[in-house]
């Protein structure tokens, strides 16, 4: 893959550290109940892998599609679900594993769209954020990076569907 229109921001090693932080933070304030972990698709199917592995819980992962960029690089501002979850949440204590924050939009939505499925609890989880960006603030309760307002790729995060499989976040310069 061309990779020459990128550049490193966050390198493997630096990623899985910090996933492995996040896991151990997500173990102690779990003791005791099992959370389903619901990932967002597609963007954190690579982090949720790594993030389950680091998490020493019983626990159950589910997914979640959506879409809110389509094709381009900037947010179209309506959130649509593409895939919905397989089995119930109610009563559960829920964990959201987003890829990136970033206008707040799709985690805000998120949060409506589970609690309306009456879970115990409703925690979100984001590997990125770019407060930069914000229009609508939201708790994110485990953070593994803030980050500037550049568009990246890699570690499961896309341009058009490329770039998924880079084992490091970079950014795309345009």
């Amino acid at each position: 893959m061309n990779t020459s229109s990128t550049r490193v921001l966050l390198s493997e090693t630096v990623i899985a550290e910090k996933v492995r932080e996040l896991g151990g933070r997500i173990t102690e304030d779990y003791r005791g109940r099992a959370p389903v972990l619901i990932g967002v698709l597609k963007g954190s199917f690579v982090f949720v892998a790594d993030l389950v592995r680091a998490i020493e819980l019983p626990l159950t992962v589910e997914f979640l599609g959506t879409q809110s960029y389509g094709d381009t690089t900037e947010s179209s501002g309506v959130v649509r679900i593409t895939l919905d979850l397989a089995r119930p949440i109610e009563g559960k204590d829920v964990l959201i594993v987003e890829d990136i924050v970033d206008t707040g939009l799709t985690s805000r939505y998120l949060f409506e769209y589970i609690e309306n499925r009456r879970p115990a609890s409703v925690k979100l989880c984001a590997l990125l954020h770019k407060p930069s960006r914000t229009l609508v603030p939201v708790q994110i309760d485990y953070l593994g990076f803030t980050i500037p307002d550049e568009f990246v790729v890699g570690y499961g995060l896309d341009a058009a569907q490329k770039y998924r499989n880079l084992k490091d976040l970079r950014v795309l310069e345009t």
